[in-house]
């Protein structure tokens, strides 16, 4: 019990008596019939802070600019970055994206669009003769990783994609199996 006293003293001496604040408002409150104040607030806001205003020679060039036909305005880019030697920038994927209707800047730009040879087909099984059912499912089952449940309610699916993204000369192997099995499938 002393030992226990001992120690308490001790920790009181090291660390100090636990500070206690009462409640006490360290501010002086507002006057509640007062009106909240307003701020002005900028139309737009630029975190570099306010530019000067163009000089009278990049305003005339700007006009310049304005004034050309569309043809002679889609040269300045690649002109300018030649000249200043940017570097030039990597085009961006818009594989799907229909930019005609979107009013895309490359609208007019009159490129020819080369024609992508796909790499990667799906094969898929369109019908099957009723009496090799039971062949096709196995097939399945071969050039898959399902089970036979699962490759019976696949096959029963039927018109349904079988396996996708492989080579053409695969797709063309596995299209083989299934007709000799009495399926037939086709390559997408």
């Amino acid at each position: 019990m002393k030992s226990l006293a001992l120690l308490r003293s001790i920790r009181m001496r090291l660390i100090g008596p636990l500070q206690i604040r009462s409640f006490q408002p360290d501010f002086i409150p507002a006057d509640p019939k007062s009106k909240p104040k307003r701020y002005k607030l900028p139309a737009s806001y630029d975190p570099y802070g306010p530019r000067p205003p163009p000089s009278d020679k990049i305003i005339q060039l700007a006009e310049k600019i304005a004034a050309l036909p569309p043809e002679e305005r889609m040269q300045i880019g690649p002109t300018l970055r030649e000249r200043l030697r940017h570097p030039k920038m990597q085009s961006i994927s818009v594989e799907g994206v229909d930019l005609g209707s979107r009013g895309g800047a490359g609208g007019g730009a009159g490129k020819v669009e080369e024609k992508v040879e796909k790499t990667a087909f799906d094969i898929k099984l369109e019908k099957f003769d009723a009496a090799s059912k039971i062949k096709v499912i196995k097939e399945v089952r071969a050039f898959t990783s399902l089970g036979l449940k699962e490759a019976k309610d696949m096959v029963e699916k039927v018109p349904v994609v079988i396996k996708q993204g492989v080579t053409k000369e695969e797709a063309n192997e596995i299209i083989e199996k299934i007709k000799a099995v009495g399926g037939v499938a086709v390559m997408e």
